[in-house]
């Protein structure tokens, strides 16, 4: 068995490494900084990443199985590709790119709820020891990590501040904050009490409840807390072309602002991310290996648990959210063109330069290549 430590307190999970000097975008001091080598150095990664490389190698020792994985080809290209980017920004239409960007750190600050999710207690619900495990730290330091890093902390920002400061270098700050509030509206994605009513979270519990898939005596509580990470975890895997897309676009010099600083802030993000993928497979994986236990006392095999939730989530991901996904874009795009004199023109030059395209029922289908 691993001889190494597996056991961590919540502050050794938030510890960081010494930087000598700070990571400062768009005027905002933000977590992180810079090494010796001027190297960029991810926060709370001091004792996060040993922590992580011990759990995957005591579970490999107990049960010798893969860990969960999907590959990054099962997601298509970014839409708009790279090439479609361009095209609309060096044509005087940023709107989009600018879009894309603010709703990408809007949705990461919403990240600073993971630090509410009810975690129950685990080990009653599993047949196996849970000691030394990712999943017996999620509520002991890697759920808080996991919001700090995407929203910001105290006087330092996150993942939030970041992507909006590289909007704002490349664009070089192209929305106001009503702008914004409106943007997002527009995007389906209103600020937290924008309508002026709360949130009905008895309504919202009773739809989640509807939508199960384990059996009866699996509590809710940890249904609920492995589909929150099952598409946490896609999110994550799925961004990784929404990073690629943003760097390639943002360090454009002929097009962009800011010198590739813009692109620099993503591809700090993207190293950010990495811990974010690694501990929620690692916790998946340590669930999926595991035999469940109802409170009736039945017992269930892991695989087939996690499975139905991962299979199911898999599902959604590449197909209902792609969709609506893809449906924002196209709308954002008309919004931007539609005062253009030749929108037509432009949109159709769009169009030709990605794979896909939408149809007049909404749907999109394959662009077929012309010779």
């Amino acid at each position: 068995m691993t001889t190494l430590q597996t056991e961590y307190t919540e502050t050794e999970l938030l510890a960081s490494h010494p930087v000598v000097e700070p990571l400062v975008a768009g005027g905002v001091k933000c977590h992180g900084g810079f090494d010796d080598d001027g190297n960029y150095v991810s926060p709370r990664t001091l004792n996060r990443w040993p922590a992580i490389d011990a759990w995957q190698q005591q579970r490999e020792e107990q049960f010798d199985t893969p860990i969960l994985d999907i590959p990054l080809d099962t997601w298509p290209e970014h839409y708009p590709n790279v090439a479609q980017a361009k095209f609309l920004i060096g044509s005087g239409v940023p709107q989009p790119t600018v879009s894309i960007l603010t709703r990408i750190g809007t949705v990461e600050g919403f990240g600073s709820m993971i630090r509410y999710s009810v975690i129950p207690e685990l080990q009653k619900l599993f047949d196996e020891d849970v000691t030394g495990t990712a999943m017996s730290h999620l509520d002991r330091g890697l759920y808080e990590a996991h919001a700090r890093d995407e929203a910001g902390f105290e006087d330092e920002g996150g993942h939030k501040q970041m992507w909006f400061a590289a909007r704002d270098v490349a664009f070089e700050n192209p929305v106001t904050e009503d702008e914004t509030a409106t943007m997002l509206s527009r995007m389906g994605i209103p600020m937290p009490g924008a309508s002026g009513k709360p949130v009905d979270m008895a309504k919202i519990r009773e739809e989640m409840i509807a939508r199960r898939v384990l059996p009866d005596d699996i509590p809710f509580e940890l249904e609920s807390l492995i589909e929150r990470m099952a598409r946490l975890l896609l999110i994550e895997i799925s961004a990784y072309h929404a990073f690629a897309w943003a760097e390639d676009v943002l360090s454009d010099h002929d097009l962009v602002a800011g010198d590739g600083e813009a692109a620099r802030l993503v591809s700090y993000i993207r190293t950010d991310e990495a811990p974010h993928v690694a501990y929620l497979k690692t916790t998946l994986t340590e669930m999926r290996d595991r035999t469940f236990v109802g409170t009736s006392g039945k017992k269930y095999k892991g695989t087939d648990m996690i499975g139905r939730i991962w299979d199911r989530a898999v599902s959604e991901s590449l197909g209902e959210r792609r969709e609506q996904t893809l449906a924002v874009t196209v709308r954002e795009i008309e919004h931007a063109l539609k005062d253009k004199r030749n929108k037509d023109d432009l949109l159709e030059e769009f169009h030709s330069l990605g794979s896909i395209r939408p149809t007049a029922d909404g749907s999109f289908t394959a662009v077929t290549a012309t010779y």
